[in-house]
């Protein structure tokens, strides 16, 4: 069962991204901050990681830059999930190592359509 660690900072988000997830048989890590999700991934090394980009703290892009500077998580593929949808926030997430980008609010079906061409099922 591939494992997705999610990391994002509003619960309601959280809640419904997981219980998606789990539907489609992934097994879920949560992460609610950028610190928290690096040092998930650094720990679980998941299959991949979906990653909110506006969080307090640590945010999406400066927990992808870490995550990408580790070794053993170098190879995760991160899909930004996030409300920023500007062409310039694209930009600056492929330069900082995203795999792919999705826009919130969610559309679950073209979510699925990106996690495949990372995962296995």
């Amino acid at each position: 069962m591939p494992v997705i660690l999610v990391v994002e900072d509003n619960e309601a988000n959280l809640e419904l991204v997981t219980r998606f997830l789990r539907r489609e048989g992934h097994q879920v890590l949560c992460a609610a901050n950028g610190q928290a999700g690096v040092s998930m991934a650094q720990e679980h090394v998941p299959d991949l990681i979906l990653m909110d980009l506006g969080m307090p703290g640590m945010d999406g892009w400066e927990a992808t830059q870490q995550i990408r500077s580790t070794p053993k998580c170098a190879h995760i593929p991160v899909i930004a999930l996030t409300a920023h949808s500007l062409a310039e926030d694209v930009r600056k997430a492929i330069v900082v190592g995203f795999d792919a980008y999705e826009t919130k609010p969610v559309v679950y079906r073209r979510l699925m359509d990106k996690i495949r061409e990372f995962v296995d099922h």
